[in-house]
C-alpha cells in the first residue's frame, strides 16, 4: 500500500469482493473451483480472484494438486459449517479490525510528529 508499512490490509475495502467470491462457492454446492471458473461466474478479473483466495485462508483452502491438475479451492470446513450471515459478520468485524489498525498507525505516525515539532518548536 504505502511501501514503509510492514502489513497489508487484507479485508478493507474487499469484503464485498470475498463475499462474491464465497457466494460463487456456495452457489455451486460447495465444488473446489479454479480462479478461472470463479472469475467467469463473478466478473472480477482473474488476477484479483487469485489474490483473495490466496490472501483468505480463514475462509478458502487451496487444494493439493495432483500431477497434471489445475490447482483448485474451496471453501474451509469451518466456513461451510457457519451460516451465510456468520461469514458476512465475521468479515465486517475483519475488516473493522483493519480500520482500526489503521487508525492506530496514523495517531502513532501523528503522535511522533507532533513531538517532533514541540522538541523543534522552542529552539527557533
Amino acid at each position: 500500500m504505502f511501501g514503509i508499512v510492514p502489513f497489508q490490509f487484507r479485508f478493507r475495502g474487499q469484503v464485498s469482493l470475498i463475499l462474491d467470491i464465497y457466494y460463487c462457492f456456495v452457489d455451486n454446492d460447495g465444488k473446489a473451483l479454479h480462479p478461472t471458473q470463479i472469475a467467469k461466474t463473478t466478473g472480477i478479473s482473474f488476477a484479483e480472484v487469485s489474490r483473495r483466495l490466496s490472501a483468505t485462508p480463514e475462509l478458502f483452502v487451496k487444494l493439493p494438486a495432483r500431477q497434471g491438475e489445475v490447482t483448485r479451492y474451496r471453501v474451509t470446513s469451518s466456513a461451510s459449517a457457519r451460516g451465510h450471515e456468520e461469514i458476512e459478520a465475521l468479515l465486517y468485524r475483519y475488516a473493522q479490525r483493519e480500520t482500526w489498525l489503521l487508525y492506530a498507525f496514523s495517531g502513532m505516525v501523528l503522535c511522533l510528529l507532533l513531538i517532533v515539532a514541540m522538541t523543534i518548536a522552542p529552539n527557533v
